[in-house]
């Protein structure tokens, strides 16, 4: 060991090696998130050049090797010799960090592409990277071997690789139709640097590709899975810009319509411009800034809010999202001010939670080279962003607010009833929780008498079973331990609270009775400090109508109580579905074991065939959680020791709310074909009648 430390000790990395050294500084992680990452950095090249008109078709090919493709049919990547470095400019693109058509020479007004690392970055962590550019009539071709050009023997990335020694070629594969262009980009992912479980979301890629065709209007996304043997095709273009997209992620009933607020502002700001002579002088530019906002507001407390800077998504908000919230504010004080006497506020101030109930915001803004934080681009940082966006806003809602028209009128008159309502129920709840102090269960008299409650009074050790029906709860009460279970029977299913009013949850019994037994509120008030139970356990039957009750229970946690799914705080019971009695010759006693789903009991008594052992017949099925004992219950679905619980996800309610949505909403049309595309994976022998 010795503390020297010299020039000798320091590494220079050229080139990609820094990209491969430090994925996580380009790309976020090496997990699936990263490689989708790599993903968006090839598809937004194609739709940055569809954003500056050109090409109006994406397709993405997940191919059965997992290998990913993406073609368009834009100007094609330059295929001529960049002068500086004497490379084509093929080369130039997915070989050289920071190189690119967009650092504001023009080729782009706006483009979600600025560090000019993308591609390079991509190739740097690809295995494998095949390029072809139809371009000036010919198919131009190149390949990368984890970042250097070269030759392969064959088709895969574990084919013999020659790496061009003297000088790199970009060969020409084929002849173009005349006027055709395009770019079509294969790569393999290098497992080197990704984990073993990292792979492409098709939900993710889907959720992605959908935002971008509505941000684009007239751009078609074709997403092709080639990955379980057949082609599964989606397709994304949508027309109607924002305004469809706002639409599409309100998740209540309208307030008011879907207003659009649109405008423009300029700025100066000083950048180093590249010289002819490669020289790199700062220069003041005026810039000039587009802002395009959807705004609606609903019934609902929920808040959905999607920001963007030149199409790319923005989820931690920055300079261009304050500015929105700025505008905002100032106007929706200014009009609750104006009309106090009429909403009876007296000297009560609104907060920007009061505003944001309800809101479904699309905010989208473009401008050259804006500013952000890191390569992932998830926060905006150009500072005279926020005042462009705020003028905006302020002025086009305080129009909207002046409007004579009777619509806008009756719209801005109720959106201001519900801002107001919203300020008093939070006034209400905190001088409620400021004066109410919370009761255990021995203090409490207004719980419902049909809870069986337990004895402790440790929040972390309970846990509530909300059980389908009272014949349930009867053998329930015998196999629970009271010290620490408590039993809370609910009758049949409960209300849709996906499309209820917040009222209409609240009158009814069964929801009011669960969320009074929980004790920590619901909705915007929801503390869940107060949460009188460390564990909710959903135990409802094995059936079809049990897991509907199921789902109805997700979905009212999921849009009321939501922080106890956040914290993990719900699970689902597993009881079993059949019991098989093997019977042991002579005095022995005979031997209970329980399954849990077809292919287990079919596991099981072939095992039990193949050593000879008997078992009764018929093998038990249970239909229900009322035809086991207290003895059966305990020991395979409430008892700690011998239990399976499912923990729920926030993804599993999300997916129970959307699955619900399409098979119990109110449009019949996407329930229709769901159930005729769907027809041909249903078995008869699984339908349990």
């Amino acid at each position: 060991m010795t503390s020297e430390y010299s020039a000798h000790h320091l590494q220079v990395l050229e080139g990609l090696e820094a990209v491969r050294k430090r994925p996580g500084m380009y790309i976020g992680s090496t997990d699936s998130r990263g490689l989708m990452h790599c993903l968006w950095e090839i598809i937004d090249n194609s739709v940055d050049e569809a954003l500056a008109g050109h090409g109006g078709r994406i397709d993405i090919i997940l191919h059965a090797d997992g290998s990913v493709e993406v073609r368009d049919r834009a100007r094609g990547i330059p295929v001529d010799i960049e002068p500086r470095t004497g490379l084509t400019g093929v080369e130039v693109v997915f070989t050289k960090l920071h190189a690119g058509g967009k650092f504001g020479g023009g080729s782009y007004a706006a483009s979600g592409g600025l560090h000019g690392v993308g591609a390079s970055v991509v190739n740097a962590l690809s295995e494998r990277l095949d390029v072809e550019v139809d371009r000036d009539g010919k198919t131009w071709a190149m390949s990368f071997h984890r970042g250097e050009p070269g030759t392969f023997a064959g088709g895969t990335p574990d084919a013999a690789f020659s790496p061009f020694e003297a000088s790199s070629e970009l060969r020409v594969a084929g002849r173009a139709a005349k006027g055709v262009t395009g770019t079509r980009i294969r790569y393999w992912a290098d497992r080197q640097i990704f984990t073993k479980d990292a792979a492409f979301n098709l939900e993710e890629l889907e959720q992605r590709a959908r935002q971008t065709a509505f941000l684009v209007p007239g751009l078609e996304i074709v997403i092709s899975d080639e990955r379980e043997g057949g082609v599964n095709l989606t397709t994304f273009r949508f027309d109607g810009g924002i305004s469809e997209f706002a639409d599409f992620l309100a998740p209540d009933a309208a307030v008011t319509d879907t207003w659009r607020l649109t405008g423009s502002g300029t700025f100066k700001e000083t950048v180093p411009v590249l010289q002819p002579t490669g020289a790199m002088v700062p220069t003041e530019l005026e810039r000039e800034c587009h802002v395009d906002v959807a705004v609606r507001w609903g019934t609902g407390y929920d808040t959905a809010n999607r920001s963007f800077v030149n199409i790319i998504a923005t989820p931690k908000g920055g300079t261009h999202q304050q500015g929105f919230e700025l505008g905002l504010m100032k106007v929706l004080r200014a009009q609750v001010e104006q009309n106090a006497r009429r909403l009876k506020v007296g000297t009560d101030k609104l907060e920007k939670d009061d505003i944001l109930a309800g809101l479904t915001v699309v905010l989208t803004v473009r401008l050259p080279e804006p500013q952000f934080e890191g390569q992932t681009k998830e926060v905006l940082g150009t500072p005279a962003v926020r005042q462009i966006v705020a003028n905006v806003v302020t002025r086009e809602l305080t129009a909207r607010f002046a409007s004579t028209k009777r619509d806008d009128k009756n719209q801005t008159a109720l959106l201001l009833d519900k801002i107001v309502a919203e300020m008093k129920a939070r006034i209400s709840a905190r001088a409620h929780k400021e004066t109410q102090r919370r009761k255990n269960a021995l203090e409490s008299s207004s719980l419902p008498a049909k809870l069986a409650d337990c004895r402790t009074n440790d929040v972390a050790d309970s846990e509530l079973f909300i059980v389908e029906g009272d014949s349930a709860l009867g053998t329930a009460k015998h196999a629970r331990n009271s010290e620490y279970q408590a039993l809370l029977p609910i009758r049949g299913k409960i209300l849709n609270v996906q499309k209820a009013s917040i009222s209409d949850m609240l009158g009814n019994a069964e929801c009011a009775s669960i969320i009074q037994v929980i004790g920590a509120g619901s909705g915007r008030s929801f503390d869940i400090d107060s949460a009188r139970y460390g564990k909710v356990i959903l135990m409802s039957d094995a059936d079809v109508d049990g897991a509907h009750i199921r789902t109805l229970l997700l979905t009212l946690f999921f849009r009321y109580m939501r922080p106890l799914i956040e914290e993990g705080r719900v699970y689902a019971a597993v009881p079993p579905l059949h019991r098989v009695v093997v019977m042991n010759p002579g005095s022995k006693p005979n031997e209970t074991i329980y399954t849990y789903s077809e292919p287990e009991l079919h596991g099981l008594l072939t095992k039990l065939g193949k050593s000879g052992k008997r078992w009764q017949e018929p093998v038990q099925r249970y239909k229900g959680l009322g035809e086991m004992d207290a003895e059966q219950l305990a020991t395979t679905t409430m008892d700690r020791n011998g239990r399976t619980l499912r923990r729920v996800r926030l993804e599993d309610a999300e997916a129970a709310t959307t699955v619900f949505e399409l098979l119990m909403g109110n449009e019949v049309a996407p329930r229709r074909e769901f159930i005729v595309s769907s027809s041909d994976r249903l078995s008869r022998e699984s339908i349990d009648a």
